[in-house]
C-alpha cells in the first residue's frame, strides 16, 4: 500500500488510521491510535512514489534519524517508524496546542506577549542545541504553543552533530523556508546554531509587526537581498514596540555572525530580563535606513559572500563558546576577602570563555516576618544598596556592558534562590564562594554544598586559603 492510497480505518503495523488532518505535496498527516499507546498520536506519511522530489526522501530519512534521538518537553515524543522499502511513516506524539502561524492569522501580538512567547521559543531552541541539533527550518508553522511550553516540529532539514548531513552531501543548494532562512544557509553553510537564532529574530519580528522582515521571496536572488538590505525596524511598523525588544530582534537578524547573539540561551536571558538589555543604535532605528547604513549593509553582505567555507565545528562546541556564567557572591559583609577571591576566579573563567555572558548575582536574605529592606547609612533601600555594592564588586572585571548583568535576589534560602535562578536562565556555570566550616554549617548544610548537589550545570566553589592553625588568611 502506498501513502496516497491510505484510508480511514486502515491498519499499519498495528496503528489504526482515524482521520487525515493535513495533506500537502510532500505527504499527509493522520491521527492514529494503537492498543499499546494511550497518548494521542499522529502519523506522517511522505509521498515517495515515482517522480517524488529527492528532497522528500532525504527529509523523511533525516527526520526519522533526528527525532528518535531527541527528548524533552520541547519536541514531540518519537514512537515508531516504518520500513522505507514498504510503507515509510513516522509516528509521534500528538501535541495539544495552537500552531503559532494560526495564532498570528488573527492579529500581531502585543510586544509583551511577543516577548513572553519568544522566550518560550528561545528556551526550546536552546534545548535542541544542547542535544546537538540545529533545526534550520524554524518558522511560525513549525512551532506549537502548548501548556508545557513551545514545541518544535518538522525536523526534515535538521542537522545532528553525530549523524551524516544528508542534505549537505546531496546538494549545495540553499535549503530552508524563504521567510526565515539565514544568510549563511543561503551561502551553503548548514553548520551554524546561529541560523536558528536568525530564524527566531524573523519570528519575533513577525509576531510584533504582522509580517516577516524580508517577505517570502521564492528566488535565490530574492533571498540573497537579506545579505545586503536590513529590514525595516519594528518600531516603524509598531510604535508600541519597546526599544529593548527592537534591540533584541535586530541583533538576532545581524548578517555578521559575530554581531548576532552567541546562543539561544543568551536571547532567552535578554527576553526575560529586559531591564538588563544594553541598548545600541539598533534600539533607536525608527525609519528607513540611512545612506550610510545601506552602504554598511552592502559591504557586510559582500564580506559574507566572500567568506571562505567554515571549518566544521560541532554544535556543542559552538554553544560552549557562548555560555552563561553566574558569579554568585555573598556581599552581606561587603566586599570581603572571599568576595575578592570569587572575583579572581570569575576573571579566570571569563578569560577562557571569550563569548561568555556574565550574570552577577547576590542574595538579600529576607525574614519570615517583616523585611530587612530598611535604609542604609546613605538612605538607600537595602536592595538598592546591595545592587550598588554588586556593581562596584564587578567593576574590576572590566566586562563590556553588553555582556554583563546584575541581580539582587530576595529570598529566605540563598541556596534555593541561586538554584532557581540557574534553572530559570539555563545557566552553564556557577562560580561561588564557601565560608569556613562551623558547627552550625555542618548541622544545617552550607549554601555551596546545596548548590553543588542540585545545580543543573557545573559549579566552581572558591575557598580562602587557611593558615597552618586552620584560620583563613
Amino acid at each position: 500500500m502506498r501513502a496516497g492510497e491510505l484510508q480511514p480505518g486502515a491498519v499499519v503495523d498495528g496503528f489504526v488510521l482515524q482521520e487525515r488532518i493535513a495533506v500537502g505535496g510532500m505527504g499527509a498527516i493522520w491521527r492514529v491510535s494503537h492498543p499499546d499507546h494511550s497518548r494521542p498520536l499522529v502519523m506522517k506519511t511522505p509521498f515517495l512514489g515515482a517522480g517524488a522530489d529527492v528532497s522528500t526522501i532525504i527529509g523523511y530519512e533525516v527526520e526519522e534519524m533526528v527525532l528518535r534521538r531527541l527528548s524533552g518537553r520541547h519536541v514531540p515524543a518519537f514512537i515508531a517508524a516504518g520500513d522505507l522499502r514498504k510503507l515509510p511513516y513516522i509516528v509521534m506524539e500528538f501535541v495539544e496546542g495552537q500552531p503559532l502561524d494560526k495564532r498570528l492569522e488573527r492579529e500581531p501580538m502585543a510586544p509583551e506577549e511577543a516577548a513572553r512567547v519568544g522566550a518560550r521559543i528561545a528556551a526550546a531552541i536552546e534545548d535542541l542545541h544542547r542535544q546537538k541539533v540545529v533545526h534550520l527550518d524554524l518558522k511560525t508553522g513549525n512551532i506549537i504553543l502548548s501548556e508545557r511550553g513551545a514545541v518544535i516540529i518538522d525536523f526534515g532539514l535538521a542537522r545532528h552533530d553525530e549523524l551524516p548531513d544528508l542534505f549537505a552531501e546531496e546538494s549545495d543548494l540553499p535549503m530552508g523556508s524563504p521567510a526565515t532562512i539565514s544568510p549563511e544557509q543561503i551561502l551553503g553553510d548548514r553548520t551554524q546554531p546561529a541560523s536558528d537564532i536568525f530564524a527566531l529574530g524573523c519570528i519575533l519580528y513577525e509576531m510584533v509587526c504582522g509580517e516577516p522582515p524580508f517577505g517570502e521571496p521564492v528566488s535565490l536572488a530574492g533571498q540573497k537581498r537579506r545579505l545586503f538590505h536590513a529590514p525595516k525596524p519594528p518600531r516603524q511598523y509598531n510604535a508600541k514596540t519597546p526599544r529593548w525588544l527592537q534591540e533584541v530582534i535586530l541583533r538576532c537578524l545581524e548578517v555578521d555572525l559575530a554581531k548576532r547573539y552567541g546562543s539561544a540561551g543568551q536571547v532567552l536571558f535578554d527576553l526575560r530580563h529586559p531591564d538588563q538589555v544594553r541598548l545600541t543604535d539598533r534600539a533607536d532605528r525608527a525609519g528607513p535606513a540611512s545612506a550610510l547604513d545601506r552602504v554598511r549593509s552592502w559591504f557586510g553582505g559582500r564580506k559574507a559572500e566572500k567568506m571562505p567555507p567554515q571549518r566544521k565545528v560541532s554544535i556543542a562546541r559552538r554553544i560552549s563558546d557562548a555560555p552563561i556564567v553566574v558569579a554568585a557572591v555573598d556581599l552581606t559583609a561587603g566586599v570581603d576577602p572571599l568576595a575578592d577571591e570569587v572575583r579572581l576566579h570569575v576573571a579566570r573563567v571569563l578569560e577562557a570563555e571569550e563569548g561568555a555572558r556574565l550574570a552577577c548575582v547576590t542574595v538579600l536574605k529576607t525574614r519570615l516576618v517583616g523585611s530587612d529592606d530598611g535604609p542604609d547609612s546613605e538612605g538607600r533601600s537595602a536592595y538598592v544598596g546591595r545592587l550598588v555594592v554588586l556593581k562596584d564588586w564587578a567593576r574590576a572585571l572590566q566586562v563590556p556592558e553588553e555582556r554583563v548583568s546584575y541581580h539582587v535576589l530576595e529570598a529566605l534560602d540563598p541556596g534555593a534562590a541561586i538554584l532557581d535562578y540557574a534553572n530559570h536562565n539555563r545557566v552553564d556555570h556557577i562560580v561561588m564562594g564557601a565560608r569556613a566550616s562551623s558547627a552550625l554549617r555542618r548541622h544545617l548544610g552550607s549554601v555551596s554544598s546545596a548548590v553543588v548537589a542540585e545545580a543543573p550545570c557545573s559549579v566552581t566553589v572558591v575557598r580562602l586559603k587557611s593558615t597552618p592553625e586552620g584560620e583563613p588568611e
